[in-house]
């Protein structure tokens, strides 16, 4: 009798493995366009030497991954859990090509240094005539500086918590996120807010249709009948300023 139950519950077993697998198949072709598309997103973003194919096969082991872990329990889409964890696993790949270079982090640095300083003599978010001058460039030089700093933003906001501790900005969906975990990045999205409100209605704009309506620069630039370089310009100083904040404010 109790090797009939067993044998039962391994062929229960088999059986369950195989409709599991099936669905997992299923997800993975199902989904398989979202990986496709969202490396063809952050592809554009990203110097001309980094194409969308090295994106793509870390994207898929992002969605793998999801289809793991996801927790119909939560109240949270697949769709949307997939997007984050797909996004992950692709910025965690660009980390390690470590395609920044040293001389664009130093300019960011540069830019950075520039605005902290000066918030803290003026009291107030400095122009960008003010931030050339504490630097000692001309406004051309700093904004071919801003120009080169193009698609680092894509990892800025996730490596701006300095003391090891903090959690990741990308680590919102983690699987067991602990209160302070969650109070970290509460706080972070707080900060990012109150910094976003007080760009200027173009900046809010550029920003606005570039991660909420993920419009390409290109696009942007269109909509607003400006040039790209241009909107790559206010991207980038947007990006350099959130740093400034974040960073700011985990040092206290």
């Amino acid at each position: 009798m109790r090797a009939g139950v067993k044998k039962y519950q391994q062929a229960s077993q088999v059986e369950q493995e195989k409709k599991d697998e099936k669905l997992k198949e299923e997800l993975v072709l199902k989904y398989a366009p979202l990986v496709k598309n969202i490396a063809e997103r952050m592809a554009v973003r990203l110097p001309p030497h980094i194409c969308k194919e090295e994106l793509i096969g870390p994207g898929v082991l992002g969605l793998f991954d999801a289809i793991k872990k996801f927790d119909s329990r939560r109240e949270i889409k697949f769709r949307t859990y997939a997007n984050l964890r797909i996004k992950g696993a692709m910025l965690d790949e660009l980390r390690k090509m470590d395609w920044i270079s040293r001389s664009i982090r130093r300019y960011i640095h540069k830019i950075e240094d520039a605005m902290r300083s000066l918030h803290l003599k003026l009291g107030r978010e400095p122009d960008d005539f003010e931030v050339a001058e504490e630097m000692g460039v001309d406004i051309d030089s700093y904004h071919r500086m801003t120009m080169k700093a193009q698609g680092s933003g894509l990892l800025s906001l996730d490596e701006i918590m300095l003391d090891g501790k903090a959690p990741k900005i990308s680590r919102q969906v983690s699987d067991t996120p602990s209160p302070f975990d969650e109070l970290k990045i509460k706080e972070s999205k707080k900060i990012i807010s109150e910094a976003l409100s007080k760009l200027s209605k173009k900046e809010q704009l550029v920003m606005s249709l570039y991660y909420y309506d993920e419009l390409t620069l290109k696009e942007i630039a269109k909509v607003l009948n400006l040039t790209e370089s241009r909107i790559s310009q206010i991207h980038s100083k947007v990006i350099i300023k959130l740093r400034v904040k974040l960073k700011s404010y985990y040092k206290e």
